[in-house]
């Protein structure tokens, strides 16, 4: 930032490692004095390494992604992995991202801390094919990790929430490598969300879903093949992994019934699966409490399925939907 008439600037600057504190120079960018200092507050911690990866996609498209790395990460170590994208991310590399409970993603430092290895894989859509071009971009990204020789290929896990929901909830149709899966307010069925309305905007939702983030190019009349193919509901009965799912009652963004959908059918289906109701929370929880107790639930059900650990008291015994104000503990 630069103040008119004046030749001093002040600026930040960061990487994954580096906290963006405060800086103050002149425009030639010499001997530049430091104004904050806020990089102190992580020296206890164990923070972790970004770098970035290279591989091609199973449609010849090269793609890049960032591969977060504990601390003291020792490549002849086997670790866990959890594999957390949305669309293209690569070109976060050098930013820097503060620990804290997130509304609807893992905490990178969180896992890194307790010995997990976090993937964030770009992915390069096909009109009409988003859930086929993320399993064309993401899988092989994997194939690329685990060659390395430092991936546990019995510890891999997945998270996404809203559109990186749904992409995970389309893997776990397609292929039984992940453990454990958390998908977060996923479209499941895009033939009921194609009629509905956002909320807030007021929106409805059919121009998402013929050229908008779904990208499949036509309406539910002139192709239907193309909802259904990629619509995952229609494909439970070929999921094997245990899903963890968090929707919440009060969302605009994507419908609530479609995570009580995506719930129902696993259930019908014998399948493991949780859902996560926030009441009254909208497309993620707001609430502080509920982001933590969010972020608690989920790294309980990832240890459990990736490292071993014992299922927590919440998932062995359940709430009944008819009394989900009461809270039976971790």
């Amino acid at each position: 930032m630069k103040a008119k008439g004046e030749v001093r600037i002040i600026f930040t600057r960061e990487t994954y490692t580096q906290y963006p504190d405060i800086w103050s120079c002149d425009l030639t960018f010499k001997k530049p004095v430091q104004i904050t200092r806020q990089m102190h507050q992580q020296e206890p911690f164990r923070w972790g390494t970004a770098e970035l990866v290279n591989w091609t996609s199973l449609n010849g498209i090269p793609l890049q992604g960032i591969v977060y790395k504990p601390a003291d990460f020792d490549p002849a170590k086997q670790y866990p992995l959890i594999v957390n994208f949305y669309e293209r991310n690569s070109e976060t590399l050098y930013s820097y991202r503060m620990p804290e409970p997130h509304r609807s993603t893992i905490d990178y430092h969180l896992y890194n801390s307790h010995g997990y290895i976090v993937f964030n894989p770009d992915i390069v859509y096909t009109e009409g094919y988003p859930g086929e071009s993320c399993y064309a971009a993401v899988m092989p990204g994997i194939d690329r990790l685990v060659a390395e020789g430092f991936i546990n290929e019995k510890a891999i896990g997945a998270q996404g929430h809203s559109w990186g929901g749904y992409q995970v909830a389309y893997l776990a149709t397609q292929t039984n490598r992940f453990k454990a899966i958390e998908s977060g307010a996923p479209v499941v069925n895009m033939f009921s969300a194609y009629g509905g309305i956002r909320g807030g905007s007021g929106m409805n939702r059919s121009f998402q879903y013929e050229y908008g983030q779904s990208r499949i190019g036509g309406s539910i009349w002139s192709v239907p093949d193309l909802y259904y193919e990629n619509s995952p509901l229609f494909s439970m009965d070929q999921v094997w992994t245990p899903i963890l799912i968090m929707h919440n009652d009060a969302d605009g963004h994507v419908p609530w019934h479609l995570g009580v959908e995506y719930f129902v059918a696993l259930r019908r289906l014998n399948k493991p699966v949780w859902l996560l109701n926030y009441t009254g929370e909208p497309h993620w929880p707001e609430k502080m409490a509920n982001k933590i107790d969010f972020q608690r639930r989920m790294f309980q059900f990832f240890e459990h399925y990736l490292n071993g650990k014992p299922m927590p008291r919440w998932m062995r015994d359940g709430i009944p939907a008819v009394d989900r104000d009461v809270d039976l503990g971790y």
